[in-house]
């Protein structure tokens, strides 16, 4: 059985969203309640889903995520509303059930802290969910600790940044889809404007793209190199990007490594172009509520695994160049998974 302090063993699952089935990464910048239950229907599930009740404030604070995990295939059957106060997680194979290490006939609560790591694993009791909720109840809605996430002042000169914004301009831009998952696990990129407003267009310019990659190689790869101790070889989405105030431009929090056709990415290189612009502002929620904008020609490069968004545009436009580094090993990584065409573009 996992113990508190391990990290919580993510799943992919079939639930009862819209889409079908729900991805355990994505519940991180909050804390998580996990209900393991072998059947929706006994009594003792549903007077645990009844306390529930009294958690439904944090959840739409957006604070606590709540989920009920069962192994009887029945209730797939039999669940069919898309209940907004928690979801249903049906794990009829048992899946999620041995990562866990919680027997099927047993009633277990979970708790799983911002970072997707356990805080406690406790018998489904009234006298036991007393004590999990005064803690919820009680908890930071953030850390606020340190980000592993590096920021560099002066990547592209003022000049070149006027050149790309100008560029951006002259081009047709598009709506920005989400690079995500269809029923059949494929990669798709899907129109999700309450999720992602954000309009792109793809930096052709053979001159801009040399240029822009030589400020990679001379100003961000030897920090990538010295910080995260990886050497990166590629460059993958030469795109630049346009958050526009007028239609409130944003991104909700995502991980930009975990569908097919991204899985070779290693880091995100965010460079910032301009600045007169309000919000917009860079975070991620697994460790921290404090915002991230670099000035104009300043980068911000992350992992791709971490959970990051990006909070709404309120005034003006703020562009930016979205490129991702990648090296020989990550790329054979995905090849072998079979899930990613070769980039282009050597650095």
């Amino acid at each position: 059985m996992i113990l508190p302090g391990d990290p919580a063993p993510l799943f992919t699952q079939r639930a009862n969203t819209d889409w079908h089935h729900y991805s355990f990464d994505m519940a991180a910048g909050r804390y998580s309640l996990l209900l393991f239950c072998p059947s929706l229907q006994i009594e003792a599930t549903q007077k645990a889903i009844n306390a529930l009740s009294s958690l439904y404030s944090l959840k739409a604070s957006g604070r606590l995520e709540l989920f009920i995990i069962s192994t009887n295939p029945l209730d797939e059957e039999k669940t069919l509303a898309n209940k907004k106060e928690y979801f249903t997680i049906f794990d009829s194979n048992k899946q999620v059930h041995t990562q866990y290490g919680i027997a099927p006939n047993m009633l277990t609560w979970v708790v799983v802290d911002p970072m997707l790591r356990v805080k406690c694993v406790l018998e489904a009791s009234e006298k036991y969910f007393n004590f999990i909720k005064n803690f919820l109840q009680n908890a930071k809605p953030f850390q606020e600790g340190p980000v592993p996430a590096l920021l560099l002042e002066g990547v592209l000169e003022h000049s070149f940044c006027t050149t790309l914004i100008e560029y951006y301009n002259s081009q047709p831009s598009h709506i920005s889809g989400v690079l995500t998952q269809n029923h059949e696990r494929k990669a798709v990129n899907a129109d999700n404007f309450s999720f992602k407003r954000r309009r792109d267009c793809a930096l052709n310019d053979p001159s801009l793209v040399r240029n822009l990659q030589a400020r990679i190689i001379r100003r961000v790869v030897p920090e990538i190199r010295k910080v995260f101790q990886c050497d990166v070889t590629g460059m993958d989405r030469m795109i630049l990007s346009c958050y526009n105030a007028e239609e409130r431009g944003c991104f909700g929090p995502h991980r930009d490594n975990t569908v097919p056709g991204a899985m070779h990415r290693l880091f995100a290189v965010s460079l910032n172009l301009n600045d007169g612009f309000e919000g917009g502002d860079l975070f991620f929620p697994e460790f921290s509520a404090r915002g991230f904008c670099p000035p104009p020609g300043g980068a911000i490069i992350f992992s791709t695994a971490l959970l990051h968004a990006v909070r709404p545009v309120t005034k003006g436009k703020r562009y930016a160049c979205l490129p991702f580094v990648f090296n020989q090993a990550s790329l054979d990584y995905a090849k072998q998974q079979e899930r990613v065409t070769a980039p282009t573009n050597p650095l």
